[in-house]
């Protein structure tokens, strides 16, 4: 049997009738990653739990901005929310995962969900405070290319190698603070953060800025999933 995957959705409008999507990318890097993906739509929040009953690990994928408020700020004016019912479910989802240790990866705005979930806060628009910052994309595709310093002695160096990574990214928002119990372990060359993870012994609590979904033909990119999905092997040999 292979571990189930949950899959953090959106939700937008479409030919006037709004619909749950997710980019085939993540359903088809977990397929290829040894893993059955399962979407979770949003829903009610006391939902989030039996949700997760159905799972054995959580993948949060990339999407619009955060709710500033979140953190005790107002919106920027380039801020681009999400719908508040996908905000509200993917919080819920990450604090139920959390408490119940399932291995969580997180994705550009999933990354950025973990750190606000831990009490973190975020750099609303990175041109504004990062002069002569790396291309990180902020414009929408074609995702930008540049570097990252993965942490050596980390996780995530675990699975990608420590050293420089060649990475993707499209957003405009960065963590600024990566809250509780979470270390920084990679950065790209104008320090902004691209990775951050729960230190903690046999945790799989991790997140990372660029978009790996898009580089699975690339072995770095593709042991991120693969690591996921043989942690949540685990948890569903001993649960299922």
């Amino acid at each position: 049997m292979k571990p189930r995957i949950g899959i953090t959705a959106s939700l937008g409008q479409l030919d006037g009738r709004l619909r749950v999507h997710v980019p085939a990318a993540y359903v088809e890097a977990v397929a290829g990653a040894g893993g059955a993906a399962v979407i979770l739509a949003p829903a009610d929040e006391a939902a989030a739990g039996n949700a997760l009953d159905a799972v054995h690990g959580l993948l949060l994928t990339g999407g619009d901005d955060l709710d500033p408020r979140l953190w005790g700020e107002p919106p920027h004016p380039k801020s681009v929310i999400i719908d508040p019912r996908r905000q509200r479910w993917d919080m819920r989802l990450i604090a139920v995962a959390d408490e119940r240790r399932l291995p969580v990866l997180g994705i550009c705005l999933g990354c950025q969900e973990l750190a606000v979930s831990r009490g973190g806060r975020l750099i609303q628009h990175v041109p504004d405070e990062k002069g002569g910052a790396a291309d990180h994309g902020g414009g929408g595709r074609p995702r930008a290319i540049h570097t990252a310093e993965i942490l050596p002695g980390s996780l995530l160096a675990s699975f990608v190698g420590a050293g420089v990574l060649d990475v993707n990214s499209t957003h405009h928002q960065a963590i600024r603070e990566p809250g509780r119990g979470l270390r920084i372990v990679a950065r790209s060359p104008d320090g902004i953060i691209e990775g951050v993870e729960d230190p903690a012994p046999d945790r799989f609590f991790l997140g990372v800025q660029w978009h790996p979904e898009d580089l699975c033909d690339q072995p770095p990119h593709r042991a991120l999933f693969q690591a996921l999905c043989r942690v949540a092997s685990d948890i569903r040999a001993i649960h299922d």
